[in-house]
């Protein structure tokens, strides 16, 4: 599986940025996907997920919830972060990731991260 996500950026608190990742190497429909981040000097975090076709289920981290939304183009192969009144501790570096047998399995793919600094 590769995944190559983009979109990172500078912006100021209150801002909002989406970030992309394209999947490829494996049919996408049934792929559990999600978006990670790493802060400075902290572990690798879940922030949000989704399932695949037959559940299109989501979740979501609860500092992240009524801010960012996940979602997923099949068309594309992609899956979305829309990111909208971002604060300073959502600054990070973002990382993709697909858990290959479906979500609810452990996530076993990552992509190179993109960063997302949130000025105050």
């Amino acid at each position: 599986v590769q995944l190559q996500a983009y979109g990172g950026g500078l912006v100021q608190a209150g801002g909002s940025l989406r970030l992309s990742c394209v999947v490829s190497g494996r049919p996408f429909g049934s792929l559990g996907l999600g978006w990670f981040r790493t802060a400075p000097g902290k572990e690798r975090d879940l922030v949000a997920a989704i399932g695949g076709d037959e559940h299109n289920t989501v979740w979501y981290a609860n500092s992240v919830k009524g801010r960012f939304a996940i979602s997923r183009d099949h068309v594309r192969s992609s899956v979305d972060l829309q990111m909208d009144m971002l604060k300073p501790e959502d600054t990070a570096v973002y990382s993709c990731g697909v858990a290959s047998r479906g979500l609810g399995f452990p996530f076993d793919f990552w992509g190179q991260g993109t960063v997302v600094t949130v000025s105050s």
